[in-house]
């Protein structure tokens, strides 16, 4: 209960003391922002039968009929309209909302987290709603200025190529020497800008001189290839030249996957 009401209502969206950082301006808004919000949006859904001159109404929500007497929750803020208690619930993110708090925007409700991101955007990083004139937007997240950097070393991403990894930015060198794939064939890192092949859960760089079958060192890129032990073939020929007393000819037989650079970096 606890953590939903954190996760729904967060502190750091309406008091400052949670949000130490903030230059004085910020403040200044942050202090204006909660304010409106709780004069024009706040409110509690109260929880009671239906009442007689309500009998027949639909759910604002699913629109199925209350009866009197019925479990009901209505909206002081949202006139008389009722909700079965399973469906006064965010219009975002869908969760009940907890001991009932809500925020109305047109007509609908909120949990307050994402009220809030209705006016703001929200750090990927600190998780506070960001004030600044300035932050940064990357793979449909933002930022403050400060807070996008590398999640191994954390230096500055700003202006700079990165990779994303678990939904974090790396910055190049980081992913390089902690998160790049070996090539099975030269058995250096696959860095963020080569181009990558892969089969069957292993990677190659997709140059012809990695990705090649073992054999005639044909390269493989967009052709039919084989698989023996590990090794890569353009045919069943070279498959078993290389390996002629193996009774299992071959392991799949497959195209292979190539890659351009991740989209991410």
């Amino acid at each position: 209960h606890a953590r939903a009401l954190l996760q729904q209502l967060p502190p750091q969206d309406c008091d400052e003391r949670y949000c130490p950082e903030l230059a004085e301006e910020e403040r200044r808004q942050l202090r204006a922002f909660s304010a409106r919000r709780r004069r024009e949006a706040l409110g509690q859904g109260l929880a009671c039968p239906v009442p007689g001159p309500c009998h027949g109404c639909p759910c604002k929500k699913c629109g199925r009929r209350l009866n009197k007497g019925d479990p009901g929750i209505s909206a002081s803020r949202l006139g008389d309209q009722f909700w079965h208690p399973s469906c006064f619930s965010c219009h975002f993110c869908h969760q009940p909302l907890v001991d009932l708090i809500y925020f109305q925007q047109d007509g609908r409700i909120y949990c307050g987290r994402h009220h809030a991101e209705l006016f703001r955007p929200r750090c990927a990083s600190c998780d506070q709603l960001i004030f600044m004139e300035e932050c940064i937007e990357a793979e449909g997240r933002r930022w403050h200025l400060e807070h996008f950097c590398c999640l191994e070393c954390d230096v500055p991403l700003r202006g700079q190529r990165y990779v994303m990894k678990s939904g974090r930015p790396c910055c190049r060198g980081c992913f390089e020497s902690l998160f790049a794939e070996p090539c099975q064939a030269c058995g250096d890192p696959i860095g963020a800008d080569s181009e990558e092949a892969t089969h069957q859960g292993l990677h190659w760089h997709a140059r012809a001189a990695c990705f090649c079958c073992s054999l005639c060192r044909k390269p493989l890129r967009g052709q039919p290839l084989t698989s023996c032990h590990g090794r890569l073939f353009c045919s069943e020929t070279c498959s078993l030249g290389w390996s002629p007393s193996s009774s299992t000819t071959s392991d799949s037989s497959d195209s292979a996957f190539a890659s351009a650079p991740s989209p991410d970096s």
